[in-house]
């Protein structure tokens, strides 16, 4: 069983940035491919990152250029950079894992089968 912690989240101004960290429980995170998601209020969890046990990451075209995801297997944690947030950033944010999976799959909440409980985000404008 793998649990998961976000941390980083809090209220920020248009344009300042931020770090999420999602630390995770287990012997090593080095055969999960893990990802960030984020829900906003009234909307559907969408993808955000993934990055796969190889290290290979791949971003979603809302936060391209804007958020970095990576990791750092021997702290067992993986980070979200996000700068120069914008009010349609707010919302939870939370981090997965998943065994297994395909590269193509990865962008799929339901591919993910371990959660953290979320980290809010609001950006003010």
């Amino acid at each position: 069983q793998v649990q998961l912690v976000e941390s980083g989240g809090g209220l920020v101004q248009a344009g300042a940035s931020l770090r999420l960290s999602c630390l995770a429980s287990v012997r090593t995170i080095r055969n999960y491919d893990m990802a960030w998601f984020r829900e906003a209020p009234g909307k559907a969890r969408e993808f955000i990152a993934f990055i796969r046990y190889s290290s290979n990451a791949v971003d979603s075209d809302a936060v391209k250029g804007r958020f970095a995801i990576s990791r750092d297997n021997a702290k067992n944690t993986m980070y979200l950079q996000m700068n120069n947030q914008q009010p349609e950033d707010t919302a939870v944010y939370y981090c997965s894992a998943a065994r297994g999976g395909i590269q193509s799959t990865l962008r799929t909440a339901t591919n993910y089968q371990y959660w953290g409980q979320g980290t809010m985000v609001t950006v003010s404008s």
